[in-house]
């Protein structure tokens, strides 16, 4: 059984599989949104790798240790979980498996994403509480796979079950792995105003670098106000950015953690008070972005990076925050 799609084989009824992220990009590549190519390592991964190590009883084990309300407990039960996935072998099938796809993307850096199955459900959205790993070789992409597999159990994710009553229900993990952009610039988009929730009007957020520095609150972006049915700016807010975050080249001495063997900080000068889309690409962005939102008939929170000039779309969601409806 073979426990991978590829993007074009995937759809937005498959999150049971492929998880919120896989189901949602599998959709966009389907309706001829620019998506980077890529492809799924299905949750029946995970699960049967779990089931062939037998680890599945050790974890429900650990799980039931957890109090909490004591931060220690929550801390020392992660530690343990995820250790015990990163020392368990992986089926050579499965890691024969995974270089092939990878090999048919053509691409020498990918992005390695968690997509829990639970992910963006109306009861629950894991966005944030997974991990992802940007800037991966061929060498290590199947470390980053167990580290995904293993960010299921995060001392964040492991109070995100406690929080939403999910201790209970089985959660799985796919793994997204798609062509990597180095982006000039990048950000998130709503296409509902998540304060005023003005359904008339869409805000984007642009940043230079990679975008996991806006996600993760790193840098503070632009922000850009557009009114939908006229296509026009409203509203223009620049940020000054005193950094970016880009793919490292060569080795940087002092940094060990794991995001940053790939990556790192590099400052800007003046070049960071700059606007960072122009009128025009605001414009153009807006467009693509209503486009996703006609698709899906729902608002949505956007992950967006431009590379040569050219925009690409990394993930939609549901803006889960919404308490009016359109009317």
């Amino acid at each position: 059984m073979s426990h991978i799609k590829f993007f074009k084989q995937i759809s937005k009824s498959d999150v049971a599989i492929a998880g919120g992220k896989g189901a949602s990009l599998g959709e966009m590549t389907q309706a001829k949104i620019p998506v980077p190519p890529g492809f799924v390592l299905l949750s029946s991964a995970f699960d049967r790798f779990l089931h062939e190590s037998n680890l599945k009883e050790d974890i429900d084990a650990q799980l039931k240790k957890v109090q909490p309300e004591d931060t220690n407990s929550v801390d020392k039960v992660s530690t343990v979980i995820r250790d015990m996935i990163h020392d368990t072998p992986m089926p050579k099938d499965l890691e024969r498996e995974i270089l092939s796809a990878f090999k048919k993307l053509d691409t020498k850096f990918v992005a390695v994403r968690s997509s829990a199955t639970a992910e963006d459900s109306a009861v629950a959205s894991w966005a944030g509480e997974l991990e992802t790993y940007l800037n991966t070789e061929k060498k290590n992409i199947l470390e980053r796979v167990k580290l995904c597999w293993s960010s299921l159990f995060t001392p964040r994710a492991i109070f995100y079950r406690h929080e939403k009553k999910l201790i209970d229900h089985y959660v799985s993990v796919a793994v997204v792995i798609q062509k990597m952009i180095q982006s000039e610039i990048s950000g998130i988009a709503f296409t509902v105003h998540p304060v005023t929730e003005d359904y008339n009007q869409m805000i984007i957020e642009a940043g230079f670098g990679l975008g996991e520095a806006i996600v993760s609150g790193q840098i503070t972006p632009d922000s850009y106000i557009i009114n939908k049915s006229e296509m026009s700016i409203i509203d223009i807010n620049i940020s000054e950015q005193n950094r970016k975050l880009v793919r490292k080249i060569g080795k940087t001495k002092g940094q060990e953690d794991e995001e940053n063997k790939s990556n790192h900080w590099i400052k800007l000068g003046k070049e960071g008070n700059k606007q960072k889309l122009t009128g025009k690409q605001i414009i153009g962005a807006a467009k693509l972005f209503q486009k996703i939102e006609t698709h899906y008939k729902f608002p949505c929170d956007i992950e967006w990076a431009m590379e040569k000039g050219k925009l690409y779309i990394t993930q939609s969601r549901p803006i889960t925050t919404l308490k009016k409806r359109q009317i």
